[in-house]
Parts: structure tokens; sequence; C-alpha cells
């Protein structure tokens, strides 16, 4: 009697543990959240945990990405909440949404306050089929004026003179009037202490300058792609002495060094930085440098395309 209750007990134990279909929620997707100012960039990923809880990463108008503890999806609607981050308020962003298809539309709101619609998409893979071909090397910066440039999000602060292009306080950031997609970058750089900006990798993703001395590495460290990548090791010099810095752009792929040495191979960008200039990841961009936060020094800037 056993042997024949054993082959039953085992396939309805095979049943009980069959995979189930993911959630069509699950992946990453490209957000434009509808400020009173206008649209602006956000992120979201969302994945399993275990058999049925899932959780994610937010990046919204600001800041870097945010873990969710939990994300609540069910009948195609979703829902999750997460406290704030730099935003001086008392209560969690709650976010509420809607999948329909590919696409996802929805409302978000800080600590009660007034509802930001939103709409996403979901973000491509940006694999290459095929290692880049390089064109010819382009000098961004004449050492004289701003010629090939432009200012945004507020007022320019930013000079050329004796071939350094200096950011003199915090005002508006400064953005090539080319877009690149695949790209070599050479960058050498300078900030007095306690000074913070970037360089923003087609307008998206933000390569971390910043003054922590002595500080581990982390997503905020110097030469760090803020919110997602760390560096490997420090690498930094102090505040005053001139860097530099190498930027290998393939797809979603980044190859970082600082000052000679490796802090990321190849390394996936998950997705953008709070503050980019837009979350079409499948487009060319420009280059962005980080003008808000505090003063910097630029020389030597070249960026070698992809053709």
């Amino acid at each position: 009697m056993l042997r024949q209750l054993l082959p039953l007990a085992l396939a309805g134990f095979a049943v009980a543990w069959q995979p189930t279909v993911p959630p069509p929620i699950i992946g990453r997707w490209d957000l434009t959240i509808h400020t009173t100012g206008g649209p602006r960039a956000g992120w979201l990923e969302v994945q399993h945990s275990g058999v049925q809880t899932l959780v994610g990463r937010f990046v919204g108008t600001g800041g870097s990405a945010r873990p969710i503890s939990r994300v609540e999806f069910k009948d195609n609607a979703l829902r999750f909440a997460i406290p704030p981050q730099w935003e001086p308020v008392d209560g969690d962003l709650v976010v509420t949404g809607r999948l329909d298809g590919d696409r996802l539309s929805g409302s978000m709101s800080l600590a009660g306050g007034a509802p930001q619609a939103w709409t996403g998409v979901r973000a491509p893979s940006l694999r290459r089929t095929a290692a880049p071909r390089w064109g010819a090397p382009l000098r961004l910066l004449n050492g004289r004026d701003l010629a090939g440039w432009h200012t945004t999000g507020g007022a320019s602060e930013w000079e050329a003179a004796g071939a350094v292009l200096r950011n003199r306080k915090s005002g508006g950031n400064l953005v090539t009037d080319r877009s690149f997609d695949d790209f070599n970058l050479h960058a050498e750089f300078r900030y007095p202490k306690d000074s913070n900006s970037g360089i923003y990798l087609r307008g998206r993703y933000e390569v971390q300058i910043i003054d922590l001395d002595d500080e581990p590495t982390a997503v905020g460290s110097l030469g760090a792609l803020y919110g997602f990548l760390a560096p490997t090791h420090p690498a930094g010099r102090h505040a005053g002495d001139w860097q530099t810095v190498d930027v290998t752009l393939v797809g979603r792929l980044v190859t970082l060094v600082l000052n000679g040495r490796t802090i990321a191979c190849e390394a996936e960008i998950p997705g953008v930085t709070g503050g980019a200039l837009d979350s079409r990841e499948g487009e060319p961009g420009p280059l962005l440098l980080q003008g808000d936060h505090g003063p910097i020094e630029f020389r030597n800037f070249t960026v070698t395309p992809s053709r």
C-alpha cells in the first residue's frame, strides 16, 4: 500500500513546487515624472525576493537609488512606500501605478503632499552585438570660451581661461551641444576642500566627483557611479590636486579608471541617476558637468566617440 501511495505523494509535491509565471511587473522601468517644472527622469526596478515577495529600487527626481522593502502588485495594480531621502519632510513617498502591457502610469505623493503623475516604459537592455569601432578624439574644451556647451538648471557660473574650465560657485550645470552613444572619455579635474560635482554620461549616469578624504568606498564616493556602483578600491587624491578620470561606456557597461587605477571594469549600470536630463536610455545623450553643488575645474576634456 505504501508503494502505491508514494508515487502519488511525490507527484503532488512536484505540482506544488512547480515555478509560477513571473509577475509582468518584474524588470527595469524608465520613468518620466511630470512635475510643475516640467518632465523629470526616474527609474524603477522590481525583482523577486524568495518565492512570492517582490522588492525593488527606485530613483526619483533627485538623489540615489533607494531600496524598496516590499512592492505590492495585484491585478496589474502597483503600490509601494519608501521613506524620504534628502527631502526635509516627515512622511513616506507613496507610489501607485497600473501596468498596461509594457507601459506603466500612476502617481506619487511625498508625505501626503500634492500628487505628481508619472509614466514608464521598459528599460532597454543596451546589449551590443559587436565591439565598438572608435572614431577620432574630440577636444571639447578650447580653454577660451564655452563654445559647444550650454547651461541648464540655473544661472551660469562657468568661465574658461588659460586652458581651464572653472565653475566659480554653485550655479547651473554645463551640457555639451553634441550627443554621444558609446565613447571613451578622458578628463582632468580639481576641486577645493568639501566641494562636490560630477560628470553625467549621456546626461543620465553620474560619475561622482567629491571631496571625501579617508571615507570608505561607497556608491557616493569619488569615482562611484552615483547610487549604483562603488569603486573597487580608493584611488582619489587630496583636494587641490589635479586628478584624472578615464571612462569607457559601451551600452550599459562602464569601465572607470581614476588616477591610473581601474575602479570599475565593464560593470553594468542598472539605471539613471537622480537629476538625469531624461530617462530615454535607448538614445544617445550629451555630457553634463554638475555645477549646482560647488566649485570645480576641468581641463584636457577629450571624448572619442564610436562610429
